[in-house]
């Protein structure tokens, strides 16, 4: 179990490094203290497999050695946990390999809690497992689960914490996210009933960064940051920041934000959604604003864009320009998070590490009619 978390002075350690081996000082940034590159590695999709495991270990493993990446997200549903642990494998020999400037305060690793998950190494029936690990020991009730899927239920969050942790071989993550709280919640209790079970998360949340088992916290999600003012499933911002303001102070540790951001899906640039202090900003400014960081998801939707005829190529790579795109497009990015598994894609995407971020006109000026 590796103790510590991320550190102003480890992240910095890290980004020097990868500067002397020749990466661009601009691709690392500066939030809450911690020097962050601007891509981070996702690890989602993919076989329930040991194939699968290991093309995830050696990913994260080939991100982080090459310098070009110190942001590792992942979740407990993914994969039904083969993903932390095929992060945690990685996170193992970083440390123990030496060659990366003190490997765990350098990483910033994040996951997710909220979604139901089984164990994809096990051949246990789903609910089996669910009924034999959460509900008979009381961690979870029937009532407390939305679509078949998701649970805000405080026992089941710290006990998916705690399975987090081991899988990660962690004694604290450095982002927690609530992961599709809202898009689970909202159809079924509405959002006054919705804000009011987000504080008692954010409570949970706050306590277990008392405990050292937290260093930050954060929403994962989909559509609600996304959607315009009046529809059912959007959520204002400025309320979910105000929540955690109540559990843990003006020192709170809601500061991260993901959400899906590329050419096709550019509302949290676009769109003025969201209201702070009675005006009306978009996703990215309201983050700004309220101090609030955004890692997004989806930069190539999947590898469905690449076929998109009117997205420039960056040194010959369509891959490359997405990637610019979303890094580039608002100073609330911290990074963009893209999966990768193969060794030759994952060495194409790091090379966005040798390239500087555009500034906003040469953001406009490259991606004009696209946004």
């Amino acid at each position: 179990m590796q103790a510590g978390h991320a550190t102003r002075e480890g992240t910095t350690k890290f980004a020097e490094w990868a500067v002397g081996k020749g990466l661009d000082r601009g691709h690392f940034r500066e939030f809450r203290g911690l020097r962050l590159s601007s891509l981070g590695v996702g690890t989602y999709l993919g076989g329930m497999d040991a194939e699968t495991d290991k093309l995830v270990e050696e990913a994260v493993l080939q991100s982080v050695s090459s310098g070009a990446i110190n942001v590792i997200d992942t979740a407990i549903n993914y994969r039904l946990q083969r993903a932390e642990r095929s992060v945690g494998r990685a996170l193992a020999r970083l440390a123990g390999e030496g060659g990366i400037p003190g490997a765990r305060e350098a990483l910033l690793v994040c996951t997710k809690n909220g979604y139901l998950s089984s164990d994809g190494e096990l051949s246990k029936d789903f609910w089996a497992y669910i009924q034999d690990e959460f509900v008979k020991p009381g961690k979870l009730r029937q009532e407390e689960i939305a679509g078949e899927a998701h649970s805000m239920a405080i026992p089941f969050l710290r006990e998916q914490l705690r399975r987090s942790l081991a899988n990660l071989g962690l004694g604290c993550v450095d982002v927690l996210y609530l992961h599709n709280a809202a898009e689970s919640w909202l159809p079924e209790i509405g959002y006054g009933s919705f804000i009011e079970k987000l504080g008692e998360v954010f409570t949970l949340y706050e306590e277990e960064r008392e405990k050292g088992r937290i260093l930050y916290y954060g929403m994962a999600s989909w559509s609600c940051f996304r959607v315009k003012e009046g529809e059912a499933e959007r959520v204002n911002l400025e309320d979910a920041v105000e929540v955690a303001r109540v559990a843990g102070g003006e020192d709170h540790g809601f500061r991260f934000l993901q959400l899906p951001f590329n050419v096709a899906m550019n509302e949290a640039l676009t769109l003025r959604n969201q209201r702070v202090a009675g005006e009306m900003l978009t996703t990215f400014e309201a983050a700004m604003r309220l101090g609030v960081g955004v890692s997004t998801s989806v930069p190539l939707s999947q590898g469905r864009l690449l076929n998109h005829t009117r997205v420039p190529a960056l040194e010959g790579s369509k891959a490359l320009s997405l990637i610019q795109f979303a890094r580039s497009a608002h100073p609330a990015v911290v990074a963009p998070l893209i999966g990768q598994k193969s060794p030759e894609h994952t060495k194409e995407n790091l090379r966005i590490a040798m390239i500087p971020p555009l500034d906003e006109p040469g953001f406009r000026e490259t991606y004009r009619g696209l946004i």
